[in-house]
């Protein structure tokens, strides 16, 4: 295993590389409000076979804290993922997988023109692109169609508190973050000695606000038509609170190659179904490579 940072502009990126050197890449992308340790249980089911790359945020972990609302904006994040991409890539196109904002931040990625000659495949879990779910839910409520939209409204109802600058500051240093295990486990009714929070677990999650604040009034109000050439495998938790499946009923208009996979989880099955996430990943890489692999004559 090796560390290593990835500057772009003045942001430096805590970069974690281990695994197969010989093996294709898997940059792995957390969310809110974790850190690349988020993978820690689904890393080592990969790295026999793959060489994975994970890092911090910005705002997150070890990695730059900008202190604007603008800087966390999606543009910004997934430029930064392309700095990690061309860094540890080697000149070949890497496999994405990322969970809840993680999950946000590469579907941002391959939505870009020419992302495909960079990015092999995606396996998004527990995150959608937020321009996606806007024209969705802006055509469901059009058509008559409320109760989709309303479900995830009531599931996403936290993020209207986080959009109030200072107000949800306390409750999360002092009272959600000493408690995360405990939170986490009732929320996924799971075992919360999976659970292992980063010690800067109460800083990311002040930090990881701004991810709120910059991006989801300004996309869900006018969301974009965004398209994607990069085989996407969308991971379903069924027990997800936060994202409801029912969001992603428009994706398949907007990614061609799209597969569908499902998990009896809830919304952090990195810690808790790390070896059903890992197989799942592995086989949509493999599928991936085989593809683009030239055929023999």
């Amino acid at each position: 295993m090796s560390t290593i940072s990835v500057t772009r502009d003045s942001i430096r990126l805590e970069v974690v590389v281990e695994g197969n050197p010989h093996g294709p890449t898997i940059v792995l992308v957390h969310g809110w409000p974790d850190t690349h340790a988020l993978w820690d249980r689904v890393v080592p089911l990969l790295t026999g076979e793959f060489r994975v790359v994970r890092y911090d945020n910005r705002g997150a972990g070890s990695s730059s804290v900008p202190a604007r609302v603008r800087d966390y904006r999606l543009e910004e994040l997934a430029r930064d993922l392309f700095a990690v991409v061309d860094a540890v890539g080697a000149g070949e196109p890497v496999h994405l997988l990322g969970h809840d904002w993680g999950a946000v931040i590469c579907w941002e990625a391959v939505c870009e023109p020419g992302a495909a000659g960079r990015i092999a495949s995606y396996t998004s879990v527990s995150g959608p692109n937020l321009d996606h779910l806007g024209l969705w839910m802006r055509r469901s409520l059009r058509s008559g169609r409320f109760a989709g939209p309303l479900a995830q409204a009531v599931a996403s109802a936290y993020t209207v508190l986080f959009q109030i600058p200072g107000v949800p500051i306390p409750v999360l240093r002092w009272v959600l973050a000493p408690n995360w295990a405990r939170f986490v486990g009732l929320f996924d009714h799971a075992d919360p000695s999976v659970i292992s929070p980063a010690p800067t677990l109460g800083d990311d999650m002040v930090h990881g606000l701004m991810l709120y604040r910059a991006n989801i009034r300004r996309r869900l109000v006018s969301p974009r038509e965004r398209v994607t050439e990069v085989p996407v495998q969308l991971v379903f938790a069924r027990r997800d609170r936060a994202v409801r499946p029912v969001g992603y009923e428009d994706t398949g208009h907007r990614v061609p190659n799209l597969r569908r996979e499902q998990l009896d989880a809830g919304h952090w099955s990195p810690r808790t179904h790390p070896a059903q996430l890992a197989r799942l990943t592995a086989e949509f890489v493999r599928q991936a490579a085989e593809r683009d692999s030239p055929r023999q004559i």
